[in-house]
């Protein structure tokens, strides 16, 4: 586990496939993660007693590209990132059942 803000790189992928990044955390806080070059971020409140995980799949425009994963954490929370590749999730649309 890492502490504190990292910077992580990630290599291009085939087109059509999706990017997921997956964060675990420990320890009071929020943590921010960008993902650049696609432009998206989300943040992930951080617990002392216990772990916390977000997975996020992105199928955008430029996610076939390479780059970094940006996380901003204070030095007190502790986390891991997983980056990887696949085809996209099917996501129902509003409505279907």
């Amino acid at each position: 586990m890492t502490a504190g803000n990292a910077v992580v790189p990630y290599e291009k992928g085939r087109k059509g496939d999706a990017l997921t990044v997956t964060v675990s955390c420990q320890g009071k806080g929020k943590i921010t993660v960008a993902v650049r070059p696609v432009h998206v971020s989300f943040p992930l409140e951080c617990d002392a007693g216990q772990v916390s995980s977000v997975s996020n799949q992105f199928a955008v425009s430029g996610v076939e590209r390479g780059g970094v994963v940006d996380v901003e954490a204070p030095q007190a929370v502790r986390w891991s990132l997983t980056v990887g590749r696949g085809a996209p999730a099917h996501a129902d649309a509003p409505g279907d059942d």
